[in-house]
């Protein structure tokens, strides 16, 4: 952390323009990442297509399992709140 803050500039650089992340420690262990923020929305865009791609999975293989089980969005969203 020291060492960070004391090369905060060279790090961004290197963050931003080599595409080079940078793991920040604390005592050793491993606290944060800097990078730059293309690789950052590059990730979140990965993240989210990855998400979409589940999901649909999931909505396909509910769809042709059919609907024998089925329980009604209302039903399963007052089960819901009654759980917590």
């Amino acid at each position: 952390m020291t060492e960070a803050r004391k090369h905060l500039p060279e790090i961004i650089d290197r963050a931003c323009r080599h595409e080079t992340p940078t793991i920040i420690t604390r005592r050793g262990r491993s606290e944060a990442v800097l990078l730059g923020i293309e690789e950052y929305h590059r990730l979140c865009e990965a993240a989210e297509r990855s998400e979409d791609e589940w999901l649909n999975r999931l909505a396909d293989q509910a769809e042709s399992e059919g609907t024998e089980g089925a329980v009604p969005m209302e039903q399963m969203a007052a089960l819901l709140r009654s759980t917590n």
